[in-house]
């Protein structure tokens, strides 16, 4: 049976292990929330290969890691395909139970990313067994990438210095070569009042109308980065995704608060978005609002296009007579967390971000056993 075969076939079976992340709820059954299930699995698979692949990180919530050595190799690739998915609410398919219908494979997972990880494996057990790899690969399932990073953050750590020489990470990209996106910075506002009876409005102070007065001034901080474009991923922008606040509708409200999203150009950072914020709210004198948190996401990722990890992508696909043009993506990766460190990421995979988190989650049947000849091409390729 070809490689390309058995990553189909992989790819059904990881589809048929729920891995959701619970994204903060609690209300995900436990029959389907984490990754361990599928963890277990990829170590157990890998295993079979004659790796050493361990969990690492939450015992709950871990990832997994395995490396495959060749002698005489100079070079290490790290390929990492995140084990979480988003939950499966308001889905029109069975999400853990996999269907070819119209050459494409349907399922949660199916196109982010269980699909990468299905070519991964298959690629890596084809040339183990033919004693053709010619690159040292670090092969990494990492948990919690559509929340927090924490695998990504966990498999870090347990590199420490002995870092691979650059990463790919198989998020879907239709199989072209990715080497920037934007990340995310995730800012809360609240707004402070002074709570009365709403029969006598004067007598408090309305944290709502406080808070309305803050989103007209994010408003204008969004129109003002939108002058500001990157030359390759456009403008950062800003978008109001959440409010709350208020008790009742006959007291005035003592507090509410707003979430926005940054998207972050390279080189920003929530030092930046937390100052603009800032001085977004002082330039429309909104002295009663303040900012409660500004997280990092996830950082964005630019990697120059000449660089060797971009040129032996480029080569492998040519070579199986693929596009090789590069693209640039508006959402975040696990490879802008790599890259943050030094490691030299870009992301490629096969799937539609479009596809991604939807209710009828699909990938191309023939993409992945693409993104599997891919994989075998660049690793066969001293």
């Amino acid at each position: 049976m070809s490689a390309a075969t058995n990553a189909v076939r992989y790819l059904r079976d990881y589809i048929a292990l729920p891995s959701v992340n619970p994204m903060g709820r609690t209300d995900i059954p436990d029959a389907i929330a984490g990754e361990r299930r599928y963890a277990e699995h990829l170590r157990e698979q890998m295993r079979g290969l004659g790796l050493d692949a361990e969990l690492i990180g939450d015992p709950q919530r871990p990832s997994v890691i395995a490396e495959a050595r060749v002698s005489g190799a100079t070079e290490c690739v790290l390929i990492a395909s995140h084990l979480d998915t988003v939950p499966v609410d308001c889905m029109e398919i069975d999400p853990f139970e996999p269907e070819v219908r119209d050459q494409r494979l349907y399922g949660r997972g199916s196109c982010d990313t269980k699909g990468g990880m299905a070519a991964l494996v298959a690629a890596v057990e084809q040339l183990l067994a033919q004693g053709r790899l010619a690159k040292n690969v670090i092969l990494v399932g990492e948990a919690d990438e559509e929340l927090g990073s924490r695998g990504a953050h966990d498999v870090l750590d347990k590199l420490g210095v002995d870092r691979p020489d650059w990463a790919i990470a198989t998020e879907p990209t239709g199989l072209r070569v990715m080497t920037a996106h934007k990340g995310i910075a995730i800012a809360r506002l609240q707004a402070h009042g002074r709570a009365c009876h709403s029969s006598r409005p004067d007598e408090g102070s309305n944290a709502i109308v406080s808070l309305a007065r803050a989103v007209l001034a994010l408003d204008e901080l969004g129109k003002e980065l939108a002058t500001a474009p990157h030359p390759r991923l456009g403008p950062g922008t800003l978008s109001v995704g959440l409010i709350e606040g208020g008790r009742a509708p006959n007291m005035v409200p003592d507090q509410a608060q707003l979430v926005c999203d940054r998207r972050l150009l390279p080189g920003e950072d929530k030092a930046l978005v937390r100052a603009q914020i800032e001085q977004a709210l002082a330039g429309r004198k909104v002295s009663d609002v303040e900012i409660a948190s500004c997280e990092l996401g996830k950082p964005a990722l630019e990697l120059a296009p000449d660089h060797a990890a971009v040129r032996a992508c480029q080569r492998a696909l040519v070579e199986l007579g693929m596009p090789s043009e590069i693209s640039v993506g508006s959402f975040g990766t696990d490879a802008g967390v790599f890259a943050q460190v030094g490691l030299p990421s870009i992301v490629l995979g096969p799937g539609a971000i479009e596809q991604a988190h939807t209710a009828r989650e699909h990938v191309p049947v023939s993409e992945v056993e693409q993104m599997t000849e891919l994989l075998i091409e660049l690793l066969s390729t001293p």
